[in-house]
């Protein structure tokens, strides 16, 4: 499944982070099945009850859904996956800008660097 756990973090909400990347990044994709509790804690090898706590926090989320006698699968509501996608992408974004500071940049500082990565991104 190509997840590493690591112990800073409840094994649970790596999972979940993991899962909503997957959604975000369309590799999940809208309306497809997902494996189900067993298999998915088979696969990563974590006990089932957290795959299903995983799973119950998704669907709180509304992230995925349930269908009677046939499995799980991917919302399909691209407003809600576009939402995640920002929040996420907010995420990342607060983390950088934190970092950045401890390392000592100020805001314009960041900005010039930022511009310049991306032109060189441009480029290649």
């Amino acid at each position: 499944m190509g997840i590493e756990l690591n112990s800073k973090e409840p094994i649970y909400l790596q999972i979940i982070a993991y899962m909503k990347k997957k959604i975000v990044s369309g590799e999940l994709k809208g309306g497809e099945r997902i494996l189900s509790v067993r298999e998915c804690a088979s696969e990563i090898k974590v006990n089932p009850n957290t795959i299903q706590k995983v799973y119950s926090e998704l669907e709180n989320q509304g992230l995925i859904y349930t269908q009677r006698g046939i499995g799980k699968f991917v919302t399909e509501d691209e407003e809600k996956i576009t939402a995640l996608r920002k929040e996420l992408f907010n995420e990342t974004i607060d983390k950088f800008i934190e970092d950045s500071k401890a390392l000592g940049f100020k805001k314009e500082s960041i900005l010039a660097i930022i511009s310049e990565r991306y032109k060189e991104g441009e480029n290649e």
